[in-house]
């Protein structure tokens, strides 16, 4: 399972470099194509090794690169 979590990961952050950096949950499960339980597997992988920021309000958060400037 953790091959495919990291596998993952990588789609999830190659997703959000195409999107300038950020999306919106929904967004990112609708365009990884993954089970919604992987990607968000790969969400907390990737929170976890301090990668992205999530922030704003539930049940659809802003997902965001560390490494890319925030967005005003």
């Amino acid at each position: 399972m953790m091959p495919w979590i990291g596998l993952c990961a990588g789609e999830v952050w190659k997703y959000l470099e195409k999107k300038g950096g950020e999306a919106k949950l929904a967004s990112i499960l609708k365009g990884v194509e993954a089970p919604k339980e992987t990607i968000l597997m790969a969400l907390g992988w990737l929170s976890r090794e301090g990668q992205i920021i999530v922030g704003g309000e539930l049940p659809n958060p802003n997902i965001r690169l560390s490494s890319f400037p925030e967005k005003n």
